[in-house]
């Protein structure tokens, strides 16, 4: 029997949806990291220990949610992370704030110029990774191998009365850029912030039959809230098709504090976000709205886990998910109500509008509950199309069915646009949400 030819190309191997798509996180990068920024010896030693954490997790550690990891669309494998360059327009958001001035107790900066201003704050938070949790392997990328960071520090009583804007580009193709950004509010300290994801540069074009390499992003953003202070956060993702986005936010809310997160999420090719709100000091509270507007072959993968340890701590979680074309959400949330909680009172509301027969949304909201003694601990959650119903009524007053479906939709994503703290940014968020649906809309009426 003859032997096979040896020039028979070998097939690639075929990744499994939970294979991350990059290998570049290593002991090298993490040692060259310390070693040209010129950290200290416990910030080095700290990005180790955040390497072996990171090696040593699973993607997704809840078991519930392990049928709905698929990274296959991200091809990552070649790409190069930043160490001291980055992406064009970054650190524009720090010029704008620098030129505009800030009132006194609040600080906006690099990590770098934090550990020279503030050294053992810096090591208070950053040592041990106490800002992210420690069982999730995306958030222990971030703690040993981010390259670039910012700062937010508002003093003890403080009030700040603009909202402070953070713009962080996306990748380059072929890049990786791992950000981190940690909010400390002091004591009965008052600020808000909106957080621009925005594209690196124009859309690069490729010869016939070549593809444009993806660009990976992966970023963080821990907030410390002290007793009575109060945060409106709000995130506006706009990355360019071949973006590849984990996002991680991490909160701990102490006494008497809130926090108010309006997060959307528009761009990139394949976005996986995690929110961590932990309600700690009594009577804190957080509001969290999330909305999805996804077209063409989009994969949104969200999860959010509440949990609360105070006394009458209050929490009010909504997430809506708008799909076009053949784009995929998951919406996954989870509330954690401790025995310690005494007089909880938590809703968790997840929501998914298909507007295409290919579109697919999942909606798992879950509550574990150790403490009966509660105000409210409840869920909701619906997936399918369009009312037909309120689609009758405003066709019935004379609006032409394409009119009707977009202020349908529109209008089932403003509760997020509305909590936007800075009206520019609503009305570029307004300005996004209606270019996408012109863009989409042809097909989405036709599959309607």
């Amino acid at each position: 029997m003859p032997a096979p030819p040896t020039d028979t190309p070998t097939r690639p191997r075929r990744r499994a949806p939970a294979d991350l798509p990059f290998s570049f996180p290593d002991q090298a990068l993490a040692e060259a990291l310390a070693a040209q920024r010129e950290e200290p010896d416990w910030l080095r030693a700290e990005r180790i220990a955040a390497w072996q954490s990171y090696e040593a997790l699973p993607v997704e550690a809840n078991q519930l949610y392990t049928p709905y990891i698929d990274l296959r669309t991200a091809t990552l494998e070649g790409v190069q992370p930043y160490v001291l360059d980055g992406p064009p327009g970054l650190g524009d958001d720090l010029r704008a704030i620098q030129a505009a001035g800030l009132p006194a107790g609040v600080h906006v900066e690099t990590m770098a110029q934090w550990l020279a201003r503030d050294p053992e704050g810096f090591r208070r938070i950053h040592e041990g990774g106490s800002t992210l949790p420690a069982n999730d392997k995306l958030a222990q990328l971030a703690r040993g191998f981010w390259s670039h960071g910012r700062h937010v520090e508002v003093a003890p009583g403080t009030t700040v009365a603009e909202p402070i804007v953070l713009r962080w580009p996306s990748a380059a193709p072929g890049r990786a850029l791992v950000t981190r950004s940690i909010v400390t509010l002091g004591k009965g300290a008052s600020a808000s912030l909106v957080e621009e994801l925005v594209p690196c540069g124009p859309a690069i074009g490729c010869a016939e039959g070549q593809e444009v390499p993806q660009g990976f992003f992966h970023g963080t953003t821990e907030v410390v809230l002290a007793e009575g202070a109060t945060l409106a956060m709000a995130s506006i993702q706009d990355f360019g098709p071949g973006q590849v986005a984990f996002q991680h936010r991490h909160a701990a809310i102490g006494e008497g504090a809130t926090l108010h997160w309006a997060l959307a999420q528009l761009g990139g090719r394949l976005v996986r976000s995690r929110v961590d709100n932990r309600l700690e000091g009594d009577r804190s509270s957080v509001e969290q709205v999330e909305i999805v507007f996804a077209a063409d072959d989009q994969l949104f993968d969200l999860t959010s886990y509440t949990r609360h340890l105070g006394r009458d701590t209050t929490g009010n979680l909504l997430s809506k998910g708008a799909l076009m074309d053949r784009s995929k959400s998951y919406m996954k949330g989870l509330i954690t109500i401790e025995k310690s909680a005494v007089g909880t009172d938590s809703y968790l509301g997840e929501f998914g509008m298909n507007l295409s027969r290919a579109a697919r949304a999942v909606a798992i909201p879950s509550l574990e509950i150790d403490q009966p003694d509660c105000r409210r601990a409840a869920h909701s959650s619906s997936v399918g199309p369009i009312d037909a119903s309120q689609l009758f009524y405003l066709e019935s007053r004379g609006i032409p069915p394409d009119e009707a479906r977009k202020f349908i939709v529109l209008g089932f994503l403003e509760p997020v646009v509305a909590r936007v703290p800075l009206e520019s940014a609503r009305e570029r968020l307004r300005d996004l949400l209606d270019a996408k649906w012109v863009a989409g809309a042809g097909e989405a009426a036709t599959a309607a």
